[in-house]
């Protein structure tokens, strides 16, 4: 019997010896990374210039979506700049969002906010813009004043262009 729990003792002391000192890890060789070239060989990056575009933003008469005087100069500085741009090969992605006051329901001034940008697109195409615009409407969702007496701020067409 002593035998045996000496066997027991000593294949157990083996067992956690081999559990403690485990497989041999894999080594992995890192290979060194080459330095960059010299700067002389080094390609020479040229940028395009590129202009900004500040469009600005037309307003409309309440419950209409036609270009009134001043706005449709305004669509020709915006023209102007899309136009610039195309001729330094820049075709910026233009999106015009039509807007509306809150008098009325949601579904009429999503539809009329609709038209108004689709009015500034129609503009823009016949002054010769050959941007790629699209239009979306916010209808009354994004105000910039819940105050009556300055409603006319909200009836309006913003232009992002995206960069």
């Amino acid at each position: 019997m002593k035998n045996t729990a000496r066997l027991l003792v000593a294949l157990m002391g083996v067992v956690m010896v081999v559990a403690m000192v485990g497989c041999p890890k894999k080594v992995v060789k890192e290979e060194p990374i080459p330095p960059p070239p010299p700067p002389d060989t080094m390609p020479e990056i040229i940028e395009k210039p590129t202009t900004e575009l500040n469009l600005a933003t037309i307003h409309f008469d309440f419950d209409k979506y036609e270009i009134r005087k001043g706005d449709a100069t305004i669509l020709q500085g915006n023209s102007d700049q899309l136009k610039k741009a195309a001729g330094m090969n820049q075709t910026p992605m233009v999106t015009i969002e039509g807007y509306c006051d809150p008098i009325g329901t949601s579904e009429y001034n999503m539809a009329l906010g609709q038209r108004r940008a689709d009015a500034a697109k129609a503009y823009l195409m016949k002054l010769g813009v050959t941007n790629q615009l699209s239009t979306i409407s916010y209808g009354e969702e994004k105000l910039v004043t819940t105050d009556a007496a300055q409603y006319e701020m909200n009836r309006r067409c913003e232009f992002k262009a995206a960069k």
